[in-house]
């Protein structure tokens, strides 16, 4: 009997530790997910300075949508907020639904784009503005006083912008939503969309089953195109990609990589991706919708690994409630 005992003692020691091994409490700090509090969607991650950035979509009904958060941290693991960056005093033309931020810096400014309004034709106010400021968290003003996109080209609505700057120094702005994608140039102040060589301004590049929330990045010469699919407030949300040879496309849906998990959280989609500058180790941030919560607003900013085959596929990725572990940049 005391030698059962004994084993039972030791088996529970060690799975003690193993647990605390893994939730962080001990020997390696994790993130934990959420990596922040409160109901955030729509994250937009970027490194800045050494830092790492989150610009999410406050998460509400669309009328109290009236101002964006932004979080840095320097470890992936404590998260210091930075309230109202830019809320609708600044921005005169928005009366609801601020979504999506997209942010990029260029010529020693930070430009930030977001959708506003949620309009649901061509005679609605609104669409995609910018603002700019000095630092990453603001104060940021209206760089235009109007939207820079706010019709329904090849028919996408103006929302769910991400700004892509490719390997010769053009930016681009990807955006769409109600199942298309437009691709369109930038000038270089970001005030106005540049004409490409056949005069056109927008061009569609909708891959199958493309939703909403595009992002795309470039990894060994390849161009990797990522959208959300399934409804929003749903447990079909996901995320899905393709890889091109041109920013342009075509894009062949490959495959879904991120979806829900019954056990830990559904609704998991409208991404962004970050890599570690000089190396081949990705992120992506995210969010979902915890399984004890019902309301379509209930959604929370998560933060996973993202790997790759020796193919160059994204394999599928597992969502957890321990994050990753800390990561300081060098």
């Amino acid at each position: 009997m005391l030698k059962k005992l004994t084993v039972f003692i030791c088996l529970s020691i060690t799975i003690s530790c193993q647990a605390q091994k893994k939730s962080g409490t001990k020997d390696t700090i994790f993130s934990g997910n959420p990596i922040f509090k409160g109901w955030y969607a729509d994250p937009e991650a970027v490194i800045f300075n050494k830092q790492y950035w989150v610009f999410p979509t406050y998460s509400a009904p669309y009328k109290e949508q009236l101002f964006l958060d932004a979080f840095s941290s320097d470890n992936l693991t404590n998260w210091k907020k930075h309230s109202r960056i830019i809320d609708t005093s600044v921005i005169k033309w928005a009366w609801r639904a601020i979504w999506a931020p997209a942010i990029v810096a260029n010529n020693k400014k930070y430009y930030l784009f977001f959708a506003a309004n949620d309009i649901q034709s061509d005679n609605e106010p609104g669409g995609i503005g910018v603002a700019v400021a000095d630092k990453p968290d603001g104060p940021y003003k209206d760089l235009l006083g109007k939207p820079l996109i706010d019709k329904f080209y090849n028919g996408a609505q103006p929302i769910d912008q991400f700004v892509f700057k490719d390997k010769d120094g053009s930016h681009y702005i990807i955006y769409g939503g109600w199942r298309h994608c437009n691709i369109a140039r930038l000038s270089n102040d970001f005030t106005k969309i540049e004409n490409f060589a056949d005069g056109t301004k927008f061009k569609e590049i909708t891959p199958e089953g493309y939703v909403e929330g595009p992002v795309m990045f470039i990894r060994n010469n390849k161009y990797y195109f990522m959208w959300s699919e399934g409804g929003w407030t749903g447990p079909d949300y996901s995320v899905a990609y393709a890889i091109a040879d041109s920013p342009f496309g075509p894009f062949k849906r490959i495959d879904k990589i991120l979806k829900q998990d019954p056990a830990i959280a559904n609704g998991a989609g409208h991404h962004s991706v970050i890599q570690i500058p000089g190396t081949d180790e990705w992120y992506i941030i995210y969010h979902r919708r915890p399984i004890t919560e019902k309301g379509g607003n209930s959604r929370e900013t998560c933060i996973e690994r993202m790997y790759f085959d020796e193919e160059g596929l994204i394999k599928p990725v597992v969502i957890t409630r321990e994050g990753v572990p800390a990561r300081k940049l060098k």
